[in-house]
């Protein structure tokens, strides 16, 4: 993974991105959605749907980058709370399932009927959702590489994209044939794709959550990189994992020859997790050979 570690939480540094994001989504999710009722577009209302999932999205990682930055005055979060913003990735997900759902029940709900669409509110509403989904993947697209939590609202705000681009296209297909079942058809397009990107950043937010070793980072070559260290001869209870995005944590024994200075062997294996494996925060044991205390140790 390299030294690129992020000193804080990685999501706090881009909160500028995700509130600017949040007011232009809000902001046109009330046009969009008055334009779906009223033109009677599938496609559109269903982008509207999306864009609902959005607006909650990105309140919720705004919400979650605040708390995360909280100080904690109980005393019991030894960890802080900076999983909030791994639970506001999660909730995306669950937006983004619902609103896909959605649109499939309701294109089922329409077959067989006789739908009149305004095709012209379709085009002008999907080139300004357009527009501004174009601004918010700029904001965002800088923050997604290093939070889990700006790559959730940034996932989120390239379906919507696709979404704008689908209106768009279902307004000139309707227009060109007068068949509405483009847009029920387009709209379904655009529900397959929001399940798909909401499978794949839950698959994300599950390994967090199940504190699986962080993306990229093998425990075996952590464990053979700290076993190259001078003095150490064996590892064991060796974990990796991901607090929340841009803190990575670990925790090892290290068994040293009796001849070993502590003190070294701490110092360098630290080194090691720091500079190789961007590890800062690493809790390392190191323990003689002789000593017989992990042996005790039942999971």
């Amino acid at each position: 993974m390299g030294s690129g570690h992020h000193h804080g939480h990685a999501g706090a540094t881009h909160r500028w991105r995700l509130r600017l994001a949040f007011v232009l989504v809000a902001a046109f999710f009330v046009v969009e959605l008055v334009a779906g009722l009223t033109s009677g577009s599938l496609a559109l209302l269903s982008d509207a749907g999306h864009m609902a999932a959005d607006v909650v999205a990105l309140g919720a990682a705004l919400i979650a980058t605040r708390i995360a930055a909280r100080r904690d005055v109980s005393g019991r979060r030894t960890y802080g709370s900076f999983r909030a913003e791994v639970f506001a990735s999660g909730l995306a997900v669950l937006l983004m399932l619902g609103v896909a759902a959605y649109i499939v029940v309701e294109a089922v709900r329409r077959l067989g009927e006789t739908t009149t669409v305004a095709t012209g509110a379709m085009l002008v509403v999907g080139a300004i959702g357009l527009a501004v989904n174009l601004v918010a993947l700029v904001l965002l697209r800088g923050g997604a590489a290093e939070s889990l939590n700006v790559k959730g609202a940034y996932l989120e705000v390239v379906a919507d994209t696709l979404g704008s681009v689908g209106v768009i296209a279902a307004g000139l297909l309707v227009s060109a044939t007068g068949d509405a079942l483009w847009d029920t058809g387009i709209a379904l397009a655009i529900a397959a794709f929001v399940a798909v990107r909401a499978v794949l950043l839950g698959r994300e937010v599950l390994g967090v959550l199940g504190q699986h070793a962080p993306a990229g980072m093998s425990p075996d070559d952590v464990a053979a990189a700290l076993s190259a260290v001078p003095g150490v001869r064996d590892v064991h209870d060796l974990h990796v994992w991901t607090l929340t995005s841009g803190m990575n944590v670990a925790t090892a024994h290290l068994m040293t020859v009796e001849d070993a200075e502590p003190h070294a062997v701490l110092d360098a294996a630290r080194q090691v997790m720091r500079e190789r494996f961007g590890v800062e925060h690493a809790t390392l044991q190191v323990e003689p050979e002789s000593h017989a205390g992990c042996h005790e140790v039942t999971w």
